[in-house]
Parts: structure tokens; sequence; C-alpha cells
């Protein structure tokens, strides 16, 4: 029997080993696939930017600042080109430590530059595998001596630096700049991001060896270039005059500001001290603050303009008025107002009060307003708000409205307290009055502009005095006070120049006005007014039929010789206003005096002045005590147990009446007495009177010719009078039995003899007054 063949499974096997294959490479493809979506599609970006880092390097490169220029164009402020150093650290390999040693030695150049040390480069090369900075922004000098190192790895770039032409002049107004080019101060950072730019970049492409292969630049936009109210050679004499009064005083800030009355421009802002802006290192955080802007302080008699400026258009009061300063002394609810003169007066005219800077006569003044028209006139002046002078950090002052003034603020307001204002307010009154009447807001920035110099689309703006108010009036200006007020204010303040406190502020060949001001400052340990601590001001404009400049002078704190606003202010306000009205052109409105003259009027001016010279001072005290020459009291600085053996002169008539009172005060002017012996306490916030002491009977007698002989065997200690008013003076004397001989007027400076000298019972002491 036949069988059937066994049929083959050959084709099925195939079929699946077929199968299988297929699915494989289906499989691989897709995984391949897969692979590449990630690669080139969910990871495209990262690759994109690895691949940048390995092949490309981009640098960007800062934009030119923008310039500052003078209004006669001249650069205030520039951008340079110098070099900076930086490094490619895998460039370095294990050199890292010896290559940042050796650079440090190079580029370490100063102690205050912590970014140079070896220890702060090798942190930074280990930090970074592509570029770290080694030194910024180098001098030349530096980068040549780095260049001779030829060192493997370290490369050099262009980079901008800030440079100021003439180091510190203007330093507060310009301001400086940090390490990454931005404003850090002034109009720096006023203006940052006008004048900064817009940054450009460069990329180049390298290959695996660090070859340039190619590269690609997008230009920076340079910033704007400003251009200022300020005159270059103005800000010089003003920044000179007042470092040298400065030095003189030993004060411990001073400010002047120069401005153009019919503008509100401002010629020059002056501050002392400075700060050299070329060398960020060793700047002086406390030189840094704008004081004319950002530092307030209680005018004390300066403020007075605001006060009788106001009375005169408002209340109808005119210069030759009569006003009762009732001898220096005025009460009102309880609180008694002294004047701090020792020639007090009574009945006087409206102009004399202000001449000879009355406070009972201000704050009568004050009085005739009312709380809420004065307060209105304050403002109106510009006090108690920002100007909008282009400048950082400017305060408002102090100025509180009414509904919260005490029951005598009104009185405190009319001679300057209870008021805090800047020096740019104060000069920006004093235009006031000058221009006519019309308030016109201070400016330091006259444009912006893309042009530079030498284009001559860019033109200097060279000041020239105008006798005019711009048409139309810029945004801000008002007028204040009429124009027949300003008139009679500027006639009123050049009499002060001429007859009153402010005959330092004379001028040759230019007629000056202004007026005097010392304010006491604030003592932190007492709260209370100190009688050491001044600001001397002083503010005026010349000349003064056709103002061309005003000026501000305030001196903080002086601790060397007279300390008032008439002998340290009105000087430096005199020097800068006589070179710069010399310097601008303006034609003289008075006779130009000689050398000689100007001395002789110099003299006069000293001899209605308090007595500078201690010498003169100690003689004063010898004739007036009738001393001989080898008598040791001659001497106000010895103690000495000699008595005197002559007898004192009185000068008093022999029908005296033998009492203390009449022994300490014999030498006083009557109407001063007569503001003695009212009765009236001084608890004025500006004086501390003296607690009065047990009554010492002085030890003398008179003889029948009016002479007093003192008894020798008793001595007392010369008490000290320093920062003292004049009745304060009298009652400490009374009160140890001794006699006081006033010179001058304001508050105790100088005395003869010195404090703590033994004197008999009876000596007269002259002290000094000055405001």
């Amino acid at each position: 029997m036949n069988k059937a063949p066994r049929q083959t499974l050959t084709a099925p096997i195939r079929r699946i080993r077929f199968v299988n294959v297929a699915l494989f490479f289906a499989l691989w493809t897709a995984a391949l696939g897969a692979r590449l979506v990630w690669l080139q599609v969910v990871r495209h970006s990262d690759f994109v930017e690895r691949a940048a880092r390995q092949q490309q390097r981009t640098f960007e490169v800062a934009p030119r600042r923008g310039v500052l220029y003078d209004r006669n164009l001249k650069e205030l402020a520039m951008t340079v080109l110098v070099d900076s150093i930086y490094a490619v650290p895998t460039e370095l390999g294990e050199n890292r430590a010896s290559t940042a040693d050796l650079l440090s030695k190079v580029v370490h150049t100063d102690s205050l530059d912590g970014f140079t040390t070896d220890k702060q480069m090798l942190a930074r090369f280990n930090a970074s595998r592509n570029f770290a900075w080694v030194a910024r922004r180098v001098d030349n000098e530096t980068a040549q001596r780095v260049k001779e190192l030829n060192l493997k790895g370290v490369y050099f770039q262009k980079e901008f630096k800030r440079f100021y032409p003439n180091n510190d002049l203007a330093a507060q107004v310009l301001g400086y700049v940090g390490t990454d080019d931005t404003g850090l101060g002034g109009l720096e950072r006023e203006f940052d991001d006008e004048m900064h730019g817009t940054p450009g970049h460069v990329m180049t492409a390298v290959d695996a060896k660090r070859h340039i292969l190619g590269s690609q630049e997008s230009q920076p936009m340079p910033g704007e270039n400003l251009v200022l109210a300020i005159d270059a050679n103005i800000q010089y004499m003003a920044e000179r005059a007042l470092d040298a009064q400065m030095a003189k005083m030993k004060a411990a800030h001073g400010t002047v500001v120069v401005q153009d009355p019919h503008t509100g421009q401002i010629l020059a802002l002056a501050i002392a001290p400075r700060f050299n802006p070329n060398d960020r290192h060793h700047i002086d955080a406390s030189a840094l603050q704008n004081l004319a802007v950002s530092d307030v302080y209680e005018p004390g008699s300066t403020f007075k303009l605001v006060t009788y400026a106001a009375a005169l258009d408002a209340a109808g009061v005119q210069p030759t008025d009569i006003v009762d300063c009732q001898y220096g002394a005025m009460t009102m609810y309880g609180r008694t107002l002294h004047d701090d003169h020792s020639d007090r007066f009574g009945r006087v005219t409206v102009q004399y009060a202000l001449e000879h800077s009355s406070d009972v006569g201000a704050a009568k003044m004050a009085l005739k307003l009312g709380n809420q028209k004065f307060y209105d006139y304050m403002r109106s002046f510009g006090f108690g708000d920002r100007s909008g002078i282009e400048l950082p950090s400017e305060t408002r002052g102090l100025l509180r409205q009414p509904r919260k003034w005490g029951s005598t603020s009104i009185l405190s307001l009319a001679i300057g307290q209870e008021v805090g204002v800047t020096p740019v307010q104060l000069v920006t009154m004093v235009s006031t009055i000058a221009n006519g009447g019309v308030y016109m807001p201070p400016h330091v920035l006259l444009q912006s502009t893309d042009e530079a110099r030498g284009d001559p689309r860019l033109k200097p703006i060279s000041f020239r005095p105008a006798n005019q108010l711009p048409s139309p009036l810029p945004d801000g200006a008002h007028r204040v006070i009429s124009e027949m007020t300003s008139a009679k204010m500027r006639m009123m303040m050049q009499g002060i120049v001429t007859e009153g406190t402010g005959k330092k502020a004379q001028l040759n060949g230019y007629s000056s006005a202004g007026k005097t001001g010392t304010a006491q400052k604030i003592d932190p340990a007492t709260h209370t007014y100190s009688h050491t601590k001044l600001v001397a001001s002083f503010a005026g404009f010349a000349p003064v039929s056709n103002p061309a400049i005003s000026i501000a002078v305030v001196i903080d704190t002086p601790t060397v010789g007279s300390r008032y606003g008439a002998e340290t202010s009105a000087p430096v306000f005199q020097e800068v206003a006589q070179e710069v009205l010399e310097y601008l052109g303006v034609p003289h409105d008075q006779p130009l005096k000689t050398k000689k003259q100007m001395m002789e009027v110099a003299k006069e001016v000293a001899k209605e002045s308090p007595i500078e010279n201690g010498a003169d001072l100690n003689q004063m005290f010898a004739d007036i005590n009738d001393l001989p020459a080898d008598d040791p009291l001659r001497s106000s600085a010895q103690n000495t147990d000699q008595p005197p053996t002559q007898a004192i002169d009185d000068r008093a008539p022999s029908s005296a009446p033998k009492t203390s009172q009449t022994a300490s005060t014999n030498l006083l002017p009557s109407k001063v007495l007569a503001a003695l012996h009212s009765g009236s306490t001084d608890d004025s916030p500006q004086q501390n009177t003296a607690a009065v002491a047990a009554h010492v009977a002085p030890a003398v007698h008179l003889r029948d010719d009016g002479g007093v002989v003192v008894d020798a065997t008793h001595r007392v200690a010369v008490p000290s009078f320093d920062g003292s008013s004049l009745r304060t003076v009298v009652e400490k004397a009374d009160t140890l039995g001794l006699r006081v001989q006033p010179v001058g007027s304001g508050l105790a400076k100088d005395q003869a003899p010195a404090a703590g000298t033994m004197v008999p019972l009876g000596t007269e002491v002259v002290v000094r007054f000055a405001r």
C-alpha cells in the first residue's frame, strides 16, 4: 500500500521569520525616528545653545554715554575708550592660581579695590570656563605692563570709561557712575536712562582650536547729551571763594548758588566739601549729598524778606511807615520776643527796622497779614514745595499749614524759625524780588540733544544778562508780588548793604542788595537752640536797578572768628558777585573806586563791625579799667593774684545810685536800660537766660570825682559769656559784682579778660557781640 508523501512546513516558517525580521526593522526604524525627534525637535534649542557656547562668543558692546556740557559747550563729563582685561579659564589650565597671583601684582594698585585681588580673580577663574574679568577700565600704563607679560589665555577688550576733565568741579551736580556705567548721583543718576543709550553685541565664531572664523556686530546707540545752564567759569569762581572761606572759618559745610533772576537758570551751584568722581574708591560718602536741594535749615533773618515783601504787598505797609520796635522786647501769649541787637530801638521806619534786622519789627509785619495770608505768600514764594529743579533727592522743605501752628508760631515764622528751606529755595525767593515779583522755577538743564560738540546744529548758549522776563512765562512761573512792591523791596535791601547789617557785601562799581541771616541749629542732646552751632547766610543780587545775578551763600557751623552772616557769608557774596559781574561784562552803575578808596571803605566797615582782634579787646579792657602797662590783668589769658592798685574810672555821673545794678549797667545806652528794666523775661527759643545766682555786692565806694575805688582783697572768676545775649551777659555779670562794656550787637563772641580770670569786684569786662 502506497503512502502519501509528507508535506513540508517550509513556507510558514519562512513567513514567520520574515514577519519577525520586518517587525524588528520597524521597531528599529521607529526608535531611530523617535530619537531623531527627541534630538532635533524636543532638544533642538538646548543643543543649539550648547553649540553656540562651544563655537561662538558673544560680547555686549556698551554704548557711549552722553556728554554733559556746560552752557558754553565745555565738557564737564565725557566718555573715553580704555582697555579692560579678561581671561579664558579653559586656556589657563593648571596655571590659574599662578596667573591670578601674577596679574594681581600688576592690576591691583588700590587697596580699596577688592575686585582685582588674587583671591577674587582666582574665584572668577574657577567659576567660569570661557570668560572671566581680570580688571575693568585700566589706565594705559597698567594695560601695557599686562601686555608685556604675554600670558596665555589673557586678552584685552576696549570699553568706555566715564571721565570728568575738571575733577571735582560741580561734583554734586554732575554725580558719578559705577563700574557698570550706571549713574549713581546727580544728573548722572537723574537722567541715567536717557544718557545710557542702547548696548550693541558682537558675535564671534571659533573652531575647536579657538581660531576665529568670523564675527557679526550690532552697533550700539549712544546716549543723549545734556547741555546745562551752569557756566564752568562762574562755577569755578563760586567754588574758589567758598573753599577759601570754609578753610578760614573751619566750617562743616558750605553752599553758594548763583542764579539768573529773570529765567531761573542756575549759573553755578557750589558745595563744599566736594569729591572727585574720577576716583570712586576714595569718595567720602558724607560729601555725596547735594546740600543745595536736599538739606533744609532754618533761614533766620534772611526769611524776613518774605515777611516784609508780603506786608508791603498785601497790608498796605510803606517803607517810610513807623513801626514801634518796643526797644527790642515784645510779649505775646506769655512769650517775649527779643531783638538780638545791643542798640535796641523804639519807633523807627519800616525800612530802618529791616536794615537793622529787628525781630520785633518783622513780627509786627507778619501780624498785619494774619496767619492764612502770610502762609499763602510763603507758599507763593516757593517754600514748602519742590521747585522741580532737575536734580535728584530734592526736598520740599518744612512749612506747616496754619491749622497746625501754635499761638505764637507767626512770630517765629516772621523771623525765619519753624520753617525749613533749601539754598535753592532761598536764592529763588531773592530772584523773585529782584526780577519784578515773578516766581521763576529754578533750572539746571537747558536742553537734551543727540548732537555733539562740533556739530553745526549744536551751538553754545552763553549767558547774557537780560532786563526782562521771558514771554510767555514758562510752566510753574507766577506773580508773587507787584512790580511796585518789588521796587520798594530792592530799595530797602540796598539799604541793608549801605546802612545796615550787610555792609561787607558792598561792591566796587556796582550797587548791591541783600539780607544777612544767622540761624541757630538745634542741639540733638538738649533739643533746644544751640548758642554755638550756627548757620550763617547771605542772599542778595546785583546791580540793584537791573539785577543780573542773584546769589545765596550758606555756611554751616563756622567755628573760627565771627560766626554770623554779616561777617561769614556776606564777604563770599561780595567776592563772587564782583568777579561774576566783571566776567559777564555788566556795565557799572556806580563810580569805580581805587584800591586805596576800597581799603578806606573796608576800614570804615571794620570800625562799625564787631572787633575781630582779641588784642584790641584786651587793650580796651585795660583802658576802661585804667590799668598800668605792667598790670597782669592787661593779659586776659592769665589769672593773677596781684591786685590792681589804681582806682577804676566808672565814667558814670556822680549822682548815680550806689547799687549793684547801676554798677553793672551804667555804661549801657538808655534805650537798652529801658528794655532791661522792663521786667520781661527771655523765653524765646533763640536764647537761654542763665539762672540768677545769689547777689554779690561789689566792694566799691564812690569818690567825690565820680571814680570808683575797688576793694582789691575780694576777687571773683570772670564767667564765660560765649553765645549769650546782652541781657544774659548783664545778669551774669551783675550776680558776680562785675560790670559790662558791650561792643557790637548780636550774641557774645569774645571777651576780655578771658573766662576764669580772677579779677577784683567791680571790674568792667569788655564783651564783643556779633551776629
